[in-house]
């Protein structure tokens, strides 16, 4: 039959009390040596028995450097979690500030806003009004800057486009001017026939020999001498013998 769970609680016999204690004591003694050579740490033991007598075990570092080190490790906890501590009272009482300012906040927009205006004295009343025309002020101020920036903007490019319209305008002005040029080039033959072409319909318009006007626009009895050498110069010879007969 194996062992049987025993129950932890204090042994009331005082013999079997001391008999556990020996018992236990070398067990765990044994336990920390083992520890601390499978594991290769650093462990110190320290039991006190009801007489008031030390047993103690530490690695091979002596329980001074031991002790130390423990202290030292516990001191910077103790720090730390006093840090924390007034940290967290810090972060509290910063809650509770900022909490009580976005109150604040919220009801002076409600009253900006023309609400919740019943529990306001008079002062308070004329205080708020003061600072909404003061806003007033500076909205107007801005939205009229506003205005004149975006004003200005325009003018300046609707000067920008005039100046670039007038460039292109002058430059198809100059286009013109130089295509007619290479047009009138190109066809030099042109302007010769149509004079060569005018003289000649001038000089083959018929001669009225009797008449009072002239086709040419000559009156007559203008200095183009006499008649019968005009004939000989107009009519052929057949004609002219014909009428001297």
């Amino acid at each position: 039959m194996g062992r049987g769970r025993v129950q932890l609680k204090r042994i009331e016999n005082k013999i079997n009390r001391q008999v556990t204690f020996s018992k236990r004591r070398c067990g765990l003694l044994k336990k920390a040596h083992e520890i601390s050579v499978l594991c290769d740490a650093d462990v110190a033991l320290i039991v006190f028995s009801t007489k008031g007598k030390l047993f103690e075990y530490a690695t091979d570092c002596c329980m001074e450097r031991i002790l130390e080190r423990y202290e030292r490790y516990s001191y910077a906890e103790s720090q730390v979690l006093t840090n924390n501590a007034e940290t967290n009272g810090n972060w509290t009482l910063e809650h509770a500030k900022l909490k009580a300012r976005m109150e604040i906040l919220q009801k002076n927009q409600k009253n900006l806003m023309g609400e919740e205006l019943d529990s306001l004295s008079l002062k308070e009343l004329q205080n708020l009004e003061h600072q909404l025309d003061t806003a007033l002020k500076h909205i107007r101020s801005r939205k009229n800057q506003l205005m004149y920036e975006s004003i200005s903007e325009l003018q300046r490019k609707d000067k920008a486009l005039q100046e670039q319209n007038n460039m292109l305008a002058k430059k198809v002005k100059e286009k013109e001017k130089a295509l007619a040029q290479q047009t009138q080039w190109d066809n030099p033959q042109d302007d010769g026939l149509t004079s060569s072409s005018v003289i000649l319909s001038q000089s083959l318009q018929p001669v009225n020999i009797g008449g009072p006007y002239h086709p040419s626009g000559i009156e007559e009895g203008a200095a183009l001498g006499p008649p019968q050498h005009r004939n000989a110069t107009l009519l052929p010879s057949w004609m002219l013998s014909h009428l001297q007969e």
